[in-house]
C-alpha cells in the first residue's frame, strides 16, 4: 500500500467538486481557483462528457486530480480502468468495496507498477443513503456497522483507505490503524443547506473526528467568490489541525 497517512497527509485537505454538466465550466471554475489552496475532483457525468482530455487539462493547470468514477465490476475490467486512470496522472481514484475483495485487489495490483500511483480508494456506504435505504437494499446493520466491515475488507484488500461519511470517521479511527487514508464527503459549512447529503458534518468537526480530506462541492462552487468561501473554509480546516495535533500530542504523553 501506498502508506497515507494522518501524519503524512501534505498539501490542501480541501477536494473541491467540480460538478458540473460540461468541460466548459469546470475549467471556467477552475481558473477561479488556485491548486496550491486545494484539489479537484470529477465525477461521472463531468467526466462523461469531458473524458480524459479534461483531466489533462486540469491536471495541466496545476491541481492534483481525485477521479470520482467509483468503479465497480468484474475485476479485470476494474483493473483496466485503474490502471486507465493511472496513467492519466490522476492523483486518486476510487472503487465500490461491495465489488469485493477480488476486485479490489485487481485494482491494486494494476497501478502499483505506475510510474506515479494513485491513491486508491474504496467506497463504503454512500453519503445519500439513510437507515432506511440501507434495509430497502437488503442491508440489514447499521450505517456505521456496514461502513466499518466494509472499510476492514477494503484494508484488508490492499486499499489505502476509504471514502466514507464523516460521522463515520471516529468508529473507523477506533477500528483501524491509523495509516489508512479517510476522505469524506457530506460536508457542509455552517448555514450552508444539505442538498441531497443525509450524514454531514461541518469542515472542522470533520478534521477534529480524524478526516484526512474533504470532498466540497456547491458550498464553493455555488457561490459568487469560490476562493474566498475556500479560504474561509480551509482556515477553519487549519484551526481544527491545530487542535487536533495538540490533542494528539496530550493522549501520547
Amino acid at each position: 500500500m501506498s502508506g497515507v497517512t494522518v501524519q503524512q497527509a501534505t498539501g490542501p485537505r480541501v477536494i473541491v467538486a467540480l460538478d458540473y454538466p460540461d468541460a466548459a465550466s469546470a475549467l471556467a471554475l477552475a481558473d477561479r481557483l488556485d491548486p496550491s489552496r486545494c484539489r479537484v475532483k470529477v465525477g461521472k457525468e463531468l467526466f462523461t462528457r469531458g473524458g480524459p482530455a479534461l483531466v489533462e487539462q486540469l491536471i495541466g493547470k496545476g491541481f492534483d486530480l481525485f477521479l470520482d468514477l467509483k468503479y465497480h465490476d468484474i475485476p479485470n475490467t476494474v483493473a483496466g480502468a485503474c490502471r486507465a486512470a493511472a496513467d492519466l496522472g490522476v492523483w486518486m481514484v476510487n472503487v465500490h468495496a461491495l465489488g469485493g475483495r477480488r476486485m479490489m485487489e485487481a485494482a491494486r495490483e494494476a497501478v502499483a507498477h505506475a510510474e506515479r500511483p494513485p491513491i486508491l480508494l474504496a467506497v463504503t456506504i454512500l453519503t445519500s443513503l439513510g437507515e432506511g435505504d440501507l434495509r430497502e437494499i437488503g442491508l440489514e446493520d447499521s450505517a456505521g456497522d456496514s461502513v466499518v466491515r466494509l472499510a476492514r475488507l477494503a484494508h484488508r484488500s490492499g486499499m489505502d483507505g476509504v471514502v466514507c461519511s464523516p460521522r463515520e470517521v471516529r468508529l473507523l479511527r477506533r477500528n483501524l490503524n491509523q495509516a489508512f487514508c479517510l476522505v469524506t464527503p457530506g460536508i457542509r459549512p455552517v448555514g450552508a443547506g444539505a442538498d441531497d447529503q443525509v450524514r454531514v458534518m461541518t469542515p472542522g468537526d470533520a478534521i477534529l473526528s480524524g478526516s484526512d480530506y474533504l470532498v466540497i462541492g456547491r458550498p464553493v462552487t455555488a457561490v459568487a467568490d469560490p476562493l474566498a468561501a475556500l479560504d474561509a473554509i480551509t482556515a477553519e480546516v487549519d484551526q481544527a489541525l491545530v487542535r487536533r495535533h495538540g490533542d494528539d500530542a496530550a493522549a501520547s504523553e
